[in-house]
């Protein structure tokens, strides 16, 4: 859907100009955010289109087979087309805080979707962290703050969109990862991975049946059943909100709704807060508002999607995770905040969950891929509207937007190119085996609509933050600390219980394992039961782990597990070393940690298939899957680096890059 400029245009330099009065009258200068005062606006033109995933083998593959008929042409009219080194890990939060502060782990903080905190040995998110009211007063069952609380973003450095408002470089920035909450700036932007739903969570969706079903939980989102009763063809249930830090206890806030089955044919109506609509079976509905009072003066807005699977012989309806409602958002995802209910005003509402395709869903066999499909083409065809929005008004500075279904379907549909994989089916491979190379040309799609825009002055740059592989095999790393005696449980017959190390003996283990790519030692003086002395007895006992950890062999396929166990003080620069994992694990191509050793699980095998719909991934050594980093112009780097991207968009704008930065200029310009 092609977006309509405005009768009423504003330029985006007297945008920034009155973002910053805005700014300077709420005493906002003092945080850090300065006056536009060191140079014009430049008139010039980049877009950056970063597609989460963009695999370099696929691209090149797809571009000979004429399959990417833009890219193509593009690359014919002398762009340049590379591999991108991606972070280590090259997990997206980490790579794409690389692109934005211009550093490596080191220096911006993030390590992982998950940290930990050394006082509990507990699972922490690694991007954000919500800061409590410290004054509170309790009235009856009632508790209320004496003053706000604070959700605080984690990552160190500043984003290079502050450094363009420094110069007075209007910038957009369209749900770039890591984001969130969003930086103090007079920029617009739109948080993306890492924003939760309104639980607080990566996303939680709930699934109302009358048959028997478990699911698999994941670590900071996944999804719930409830169990529900057909009487009279009605169903009365509760939708699940935010928890209600206004009560005693902190309970989940609900909300009553009602199905009433047509006895004939297969449809239902749905009645949730004086709101009815009737959906057939197999049909999603448009977005649907709900409110959770809290106390008589807090209600929290949201917005979520049903879908009616079946009606006959089981009930199943899916409720898709509850989203921030843009209109009204109760945490912050915006800037300015008006920017959210602009784009709701031009849309309507929309997805704001961080990673909106619901992975844990079809994982969980609640979605098959058809439905999946349904749900991320809605995603799809939404980022392609707001896409043409965005381009239609761009007139100077930079523009970055983001996809996510890229990333998203190659994970779940990887399988289905894969022979080999454990979870491949010849049936479903025949339906679905063309998903990530459709997907792929929708990309190119998205690409010609930057190139018109752009003209012939402008840059246009086409990135992603890591590459793919299959994920046949899982390496359950705790396991492997448990076997080798670096780990030790307290009741050992209770091994395949244990998760969050609730059975670990911290007066006798030297390290464990926490996150997708992480290890720790159980240091003395960081850890609260920390045995192991920093310095010379640290170092040897990482020598020694690291080491054996490489050599691992798979004795099912022979092929070596870990590519490369890196030691952070080896590989990371920068001021943030303190919250680093001691060793971070890039896989061999196929491989992945397991499913539950990231929490602390301890699984009986070390080494196990992959049978989940999960099935593609790139949690490997950075140099087995890079990204891709394609541009309308030549890119004189021989190997470039995601960090090497921020030095390259400050550049094309004389803008210096900051001494605590990585990276080069990849089109070679003042290099």
């Amino acid at each position: 859907m092609a977006g309509k400029k405005s009768e009423s245009k504003i330029s985006r330099r007297t945008f920034l100009k009155a973002g910053a009065a805005t700014a300077a009258g709420l005493g906002l200068m003092g945080k850090g955010l300065p006056l536009f005062s060191r140079q014009a606006a430049s008139g010039k033109k980049v877009i950056i289109l970063g597609m989460d995933g963009l695999d370099y083998e696929l691209m090149s593959r797809y571009i000979a087979e004429n399959k990417l008929p833009r890219f193509k042409k593009m690359l014919a009219a002398g762009g340049g087309f590379k591999p991108l080194l991606s972070s280590i890990p090259p997990q997206s939060p980490v790579a794409w805080s690389n692109f934005i502060t211009g550093m490596d782990p080191g220096g911006h903080g993030i390590y992982d979707f998950i940290h930990r905190d050394p006082n509990t040995y507990i699972p922490i998110f690694s991007a954000s962290e919500s800061i409590p009211s410290k004054y509170t007063v309790r009235l009856g069952k009632t508790i209320f703050p004496l003053s706000g609380g604070e959700i605080k973003n984690l990552r160190r450095g500043k984003a290079f969109w502050q450094i363009l408002e420094e110069y007075n470089i209007p910038a957009t920035v369209f749900k770039i990862p890591s984001n969130y909450p969003p930086v103090p700036t007079g920029q617009r932007t739109i948080s993306g991975m890492n924003t939760p739903d309104i639980k607080g969570s990566y996303g939680i969706f709930s699934y109302y049946t009358n048959e028997a079903q478990s699911l698999i939980q994941e670590a900071g989102g996944g999804g719930r059943v409830h169990d529900v009763y057909v009487i009279g063809n009605r169903v009365e249930a509760k939708l699940s909100g935010p928890v209600n830090t206004f009560k005693v206890g902190s309970p989940e806030a609900e909300i009553d709704f009602k199905v009433f089955i047509d006895p004939v044919n297969p449809a239902a109506k749905i009645v949730i807060q004086g709101n009815e609509f009737v959906l057939q079976e197999k049909e999603w509905s448009k977005w649907i508002r709900v409110r959770f009072d809290l106390i008589p003066t807090q209600t929290v807005s949201g917005i979520c999607l049903f879908y009616l699977k079946e009606i006959r012989p089981k009930f199943k309806l899916y409720v898709s995770p509850i989203h921030i409602d843009p209109a009204d958002p109760a945490l912050p995802i915006s800037t300015p905040e008006s920017y959210a209910r602009e784009m709701e005003k031009r849309f309507g509402p929309f997805f704001t969950k961080g990673l909106p395709a619901d992975t844990s869903a079809l994982n969980n066999g609640v979605l098959n891929e058809q439905e999946f499909l349904e749900l991320d083409e809605k995603i799809l065809q939404e980022s392609m509207g707001m896409l043409d929005y965005e381009l239609a008004r761009f007139e100077e500075g930079v523009l970055f937007f983001y996809f996510s279904s890229t990333d998203q379907r190659q994970h779940m549909f990887w399988r289905h190119t894969d022979p080999v994989h454990p979870g491949y089916d010849p049936a479903l491979a025949a339906r679905y085996g063309n998903v990530i190379e459709k997907t792929y040309m929708k990309m190119d799609e998205a690409l010609d609509k930057a190139l018109t825009a752009a003209g012939r002055d402008g840059v246009v740059i086409v990135m992603s933050d890591h590459g793919f592989n299959a994920f046949r095999r899982g390496f359950n790393l705790n396991t492997w600390l448990l076997e080798t005696g670096y780990h030790r449980l307290t009741k050992p017959w209770k091994q395949a219980e244990s998760s969050l190390f609730n059975y670990s003996d911290w007066s006798k283990t030297q390290a464990y394992g926490l996150g997708l790519n992480g290890l720790y030692v159980n240091q003395r003086g960081r850890e609260r039961d920390g045995i192991i002395n920093a310095g010379p007895d640290k170092q040897n006992l990482l020598r020694e782990i690291a080491a054996r950890l490489e050599a691992i062999k798979d004795p099912k396929t022979g092929e070596q597990v870990i590519r490369r166990a890196y030691i952070s003080t080896d590989v990371y620069h920068g001021g943030a070393l303190d919250i680093a994992p001691d060793i971070v694990l890039g896989f061999n191509r196929n491989y992945r940690i397991s499913w539950q050793s990231p929490l602390g699980g301890f699984p009986r095998e070390v080494i196990e298939n992959n049978v989940e719909e999960w099935s593609g991934d790139h949690m490997g050594a950075p140099e087995l899957m890079p990204g891709v980093v394609l541009a309308n112009r030549p890119i004189a780097a021989t190997y470039p680096a995601l960090y090497d991207m921020t030095a390259t968009v400050l550049n094309i704008f004389g803008i210096p890059v900051l001494p605590e930065m990585r990276g080069k200029d990849i089109f070679g310009q003042g290099v």
